[in-house]
């Protein structure tokens, strides 16, 4: 426990002898000797202290008291997830590049069928240890005015949320869906990828089922009194009929696709459908909007300040 600030930073320049000789700093083997490495925050009262330029990468945070109160300025690293496409799992997986904790590489590489990549360790904290960790650097990183940053402390946590055994299953099928279409709103592509594949799916479906056959005409039917006089006629309209014969032409992609923007945007296209073409608008203007608000919140979070 500190009584008063201390920061902790590595010096920017190597240390120097007398006759300005450089101060050898390979004393850790398999480290980078280029680094000043941090080993463990466990047990220590963290709110008067301050790290700048450390490598964080394979720091121990559980068990830090006051974490939400510390500042990390500089080149503060950590580590990160396996890069590439990793063939061990199907469907192949490629993992989200983000800042992550010493603990959850070594969680993650006990778990069966683990990633190739993820650091090994001794340490036996999981998801439920390891949520408020992420939570406590997030709120470091939002005091310190550093939103792109805790963005991806709040990745972790949530990640850690959607692992935890203690949620209730609803609870758990709303979080994978959350990260499967957006990254929990922080994966802009991902939220533009699957908006791209349910516009596309509505063009198919519009085009197969939902636009009619021929546009329905509008026929006048009336009655003439025989001694002349007022005239009175009734106006119906033909209903839809399903489409027959060549379904995808030129024509109807046209007439889909204006369906498909209409309906990304929330309105309606105004076009004749048949009864399976205006549900497939409905389901249309209720997924694809959220889709796109999904993608802009996934890129104010990353470019706020």
């Amino acid at each position: 426990m500190f009584e008063y600030p201390l920061t902790i930073a590595a010096a920017p320049d190597p240390r120097m002898f007398h006759g300005w000789r450089p101060l050898a700093e390979n004393l850790f083997p398999g480290q980078d000797a280029s680094r000043v490495h941090m080993a463990s925050l466990r047990g220590v009262d963290a709110a008067h202290l301050v790290l700048a330029d450390l490598d964080l990468s394979t720091c121990l945070f559980t068990g830090t008291v006051h974490l939400d109160q510390i500042r990390l300025e500089g080149d503060c690293s950590f580590g990160t997830p396996p890069s590439g496409l990793h063939w061990r799992r199907w469907p192949p997986v490629r993992l989200t590049q983000r800042r992550v904790l010493a603990e959850e590489q070594h969680w993650r590489a006990r778990r069966p069928r683990a990633v190739p990549g993820w650091v090994a360790g001794t340490g036996s904290a999981g998801p439920l240890q390891l949520a408020p960790v992420y939570r406590a650097l997030r709120k470091a990183f939002e005091d310190g005015k550093h939103e792109p940053g805790a963005a991806d402390f709040y990745y972790g946590e949530m990640e850690m949320r959607r692992h935890a055994d203690d949620i209730p299953r609803s609870e758990k099928w709303l979080l994978n869906a959350y990260w499967a279409l957006s990254g929990y709103g922080l994966r802009a592509s991902r939220a533009l990828a699957w908006l791209g594949s349910a516009m596309l799916l509505t063009i198919i479906l519009m085009m197969a089922f939902g636009i009619a056959q021929d546009d329905p005409k509008q026929t006048a039917t009336g009655t003439v009194p025989a001694g002349g006089g007022k005239v009175t006629f009734e106006i119906e309209k033909d209903d839809p009929q399903n489409p027959t014969g060549d379904r995808f032409t030129g024509e109807r992609f046209e007439k889909a696709l204006n369906i498909t923007l209409n309906s990304v945007v929330f309105r309606s296209s105004g076009q004749d459908l048949t009864t399976a073409g205006t549900y497939i608008e409905m389901a249309s203007r209720l997924t694809e909007p959220v889709l796109l608000g999904l993608a802009v919140l996934a890129v104010r979070n990353r470019v706020k300040r």
